[in-house]
């Protein structure tokens, strides 16, 4: 298989259990509340004090690692905050699997064919 093809499946396969993650967690305060551009002191106010804070490795800036319980299942979520403390990214991922995918699509594509037009 070639790799765009096994990338453009991965991306798909994610995007398809975030959905069902959000129609699951969707009533969590984390996720219907929180909004791009709040402070961390806000998102504290809605979720609590999160299970782990981390400096994000790819882009300046903080993230805080959630756990989300609902009848009996955990779910991870992240809230990503820029370097003036702002939220640019939440989603269902620790945040070192947001940074693994921030640094994936950072890196240069790489192609397979030898360039002989």
């Amino acid at each position: 298989m070639n790799k765009p093809l096994f990338a453009l499946m991965v991306v798909l396969s994610a995007a398809a259990g975030c959905s069902s993650e959000s129609r699951l967690y969707g009533d969590q305060p984390l996720v219907a509340k929180v909004e791009n551009g709040m402070t961390k002191e806000q998102v504290q106010q809605i979720g609590g004090q999160p299970v782990s804070i981390s400096d994000r490795e790819v882009e300046p800036g903080t993230c805080f690692d959630y756990k989300l319980i609902k009848s009996g299942h955990k779910q991870a979520f992240n809230v990503s905050f820029d370097d003036r403390g702002r939220v640019d990214h939440k989603s269902f991922m620790t945040c070192a699997e947001w940074s693994a995918v921030q640094q994936k699509a950072r890196e240069p594509s790489r192609s397979s064919g030898g360039g002989g037009y």
